[in-house]
């Protein structure tokens, strides 16, 4: 079965609400997850958001799911990697995030991007 394992990377590009990208995304990984694929998140641009600390959805009405990132470890997904120019064009530290992630230039993600099986954008 482990020839059957794929190298999934989901790229997340979106602010956390507003549209669907983000939610849909955490739903597709723990899918991908569930099927033992060897998973991982990139977070780029106004993806970076989706895990910043302190969410407050009440005003939207709409329920966060930010807590949601700090359950990806029990899924073995703890592969999440963050663009460090997206980071601090938008004032942001690892510190200011939910969850530990690895911080990479974006050259570095890139190279990280290609030896995936499957990219998936969000």
């Amino acid at each position: 079965m482990s020839g059957d394992i794929k190298k999934f990377m989901f790229v997340n590009r979106k602010a956390p609400y507003g549209t669907i990208y983000a939610l849909e995304s955490l739903e597709v990984v723990l899918i991908a997850a569930a099927f033992e694929q060897d998973v991982s998140l990139a977070f780029l641009d106004d993806g970076v958001y989706q895990l910043k600390k302190g969410h407050s959805t009440k005003g939207i009405e709409i329920k966060g799911f930010e807590k949601t990132y700090g359950a990806l470890d029990d899924y073995d997904v703890n592969k999440l990697y963050v663009d460090q120019e997206s980071l601090a064009a938008r004032g942001l530290t690892a510190d200011d995030l939910s969850v530990a992630v690895e911080i990479m230039s974006r050259a570095e993600l890139g190279k990280l991007m290609d030896e995936q099986d499957v990219v998936l954008s969000f």
